[in-house]
This record gives C-alpha cells, sequence and structure tokens, in this order.
C-alpha cells in the first residue's frame, strides 16, 4: 500500500511526467493503483466534509458522515465515467496521438492531484466543521476547496499534456549552426550539432514540478480547444453530480435522508447559500 502512495508521490513531485519518461506517449503510472489511492483520500475528504453534521446544532447525525465518505469517490468516478467517452472521440477526431489507454491515465492522474490537493485541505474543513454553526459558509467553503483542488488537477492535465505532445512529436532534422562557434580551451567540443529533440530534452530535463509550463508549447490548437471545452463540461457535470449525491454536509434543520428528491440546481443552490450567509 505504501509504495502506491509512492507512485502518487511521483506524479506530485513532476517524476512521473518528465520528458525522458514520457517518450512513449503515456504515464508509467498505474490507473489501477492509483484509483485505489483515489478512492482513499476522497473517502477521508468525506470524513472531514460530513463532519458537520456530527457537531451540528441540534444533536450529532453520524450517518451523514459515513454517506458523505461514500459520496465523494462516487462523484468523482462517475463525474469520469460519464465525460470520459466524450474526451477520447473529440480528440481522436482532431488527430491526437493519445490512444485510450494513454488518455485514461492521464486523466486518472490528474484526478489523483485533484483529489490529493482536496484531502490536504480536508483538516481545515473539519475545524470550520467542529467551530462553526453556520451551515450556509460550510456550504460555500466547500464549494472552494473543490474549485481550488480543481484547478491545480486542470492545471496538471493541460501541462501534462504540452510534455506529451513534445515528447512524441517525430524526431525533428538537425540544426546546422550558421556560424561555427570555437568553444574555449577548457571546454570539450564537437562537430555534431544539437538537434531540437535534444535541445527541447535538456531543457525539460529535471522539472522541479508537475505543474511547470514548458518553454515550446507545440501542442496543436485544436487538441487544446477540444481539451479546454472538456474541462468545463467536466466540472458543469461534476457540479450537477454533486447536486444529484446530495445531501452531502447535511443541513441541520432537515432529517438525515441519503438522497433528496431531484429539484433546482447546483449552481442556484450555491447562490441561495451565498445570499442567505449576508441575510
Amino acid at each position: 500500500m505504501l509504495s502506491w502512495f509512492q507512485d502518487l508521490d511521483r506524479v506530485l513531485r513532476g517524476e512521473s511526467t518528465r520528458l525522458s519518461t514520457l517518450r512513449a506517449g503515456s504515464l508509467e503510472v498505474s490507473a489501477q493503483r492509483l484509483s485505489v489511492v483515489i478512492l482513499a483520500l476522497a473517502v477521508f475528504y468525506g470524513v472531514c466534509m460530513g463532519s458537520y453534521a456530527v457537531f451540528r446544532p441540534g444533536g450529532p447525525v453520524f450517518v451523514q458522515m459515513v454517506a458523505t465518505a461514500v459520496k465523494v469517490p462516487a462523484l468523482f468516478f462517475l463525474t469520469l465515467l460519464v465525460t470520459f467517452p466524450s474526451l477520447y472521440v473529440s480528440n481522436a477526431l482532431v488527430g491526437s496521438r493519445l490512444s485510450l489507454l494513454a488518455l485514461l491515465r492521464l486523466l486518472i492522474a490528474s484526478l489523483a492531484v485533484n483529489v490529493t490537493v482536496l484531502a490536504s485541505l480536508g483538516t481545515i474543513v473539519a475545524f470550520f466543521s467542529v467551530t462553526t454553526t453556520s451551515y450556509p459558509f460550510m456550504v460555500l467553503l466547500n464549494v472552494a476547496v473543490f474549485a481550488v483542488a480543481g484547478m491545480m488537477g486542470v492545471a496538471f492535465l493541460l501541462q501534462t499534456l504540452h510534455r506529451l505532445t513534445l515528447a512524441t512529436q517525430p524526431p525533428p532534422e538537425p540544426l546546422l549552426p550558421a556560424e561555427p562557434i570555437e568553444a574555449p580551451p577548457e571546454a570539450p567540443t564537437s562537430d555534431e550539432p544539437l538537434s531540437n529533440g535534444a535541445i527541447i530534452e535538456a531543457q525539460l530535463a529535471g522539472d522541479p514540478g508537475a505543474l511547470q509550463r514548458p518553454d515550446n508549447r507545440v501542442i496543436s490548437e485544436r487538441v487544446k480547444v477540444i481539451v479546454r471545452c472538456w474541462i468545463v463540461v467536466f466540472a458543469l457535470v461534476g457540479a450537477q453530480m454533486g447536486w444529484v449525491l446530495r445531501p452531502l454536509v447535511g443541513a441541520p434543520t432537515v432529517d438525515f435522508h441519503w438522497f433528496r428528491p431531484r429539484g433546482s440546481n447546483f449552481f442556484e443552490a450555491v447562490w441561495n447559500s451565498f445570499a442567505s450567509l449576508f441575510s
């Protein structure tokens, strides 16, 4: 189990997304092992998120914490299940070189970054769950935490897609220097010119982090547009999926139910919570 979290650590530190490890056109990570780690971290955040129901006014509701711990991982995996086919088909249509398995690994790794950031903020959510009785504040706090974690996952997805494009592009023709440059006596000289691939690899070697932007961004504009549109779709589906799976925090004036009747939508609920916070 520890080695599975070490895989996650390699993703977070950027060791799995260096150019030298992306030459095969895919992340060398285990989607199955990362999925188990995602499950564990999402359950942890669910416990932190649902802890408000334990300390809410009117008495504790422990079953709400259990329900939230189940629903948070379901939220991520169901959203990925709904949106993954559209991304693969769209990428195939615009000529993306990523295979089905490579794209799935990339999305699982991005989801791992998302959920890891979410879990790292879980203790903050639990702290406010204990120290405040304001239900609208807790709703907005969790929305903000999900938004921050989502932005980190999106940043990882875009930067890794850039690096995959650099790593899998065809080998370019060697660049011949316009004029020979004499090296100083103490420096070794070489008659072999550097290729574009060698220059790019030298620039990206030893990346300090997974979110660093590559200097040479050669990703297709069409692919970027498709991915960004899919990110918007993923966010919208995820937001509405969270609304379908409610309650997640547990309103103090409503009896516990595993699911509430269908009605309204996520964005209207957030707006109402924001208005209630200042009313």
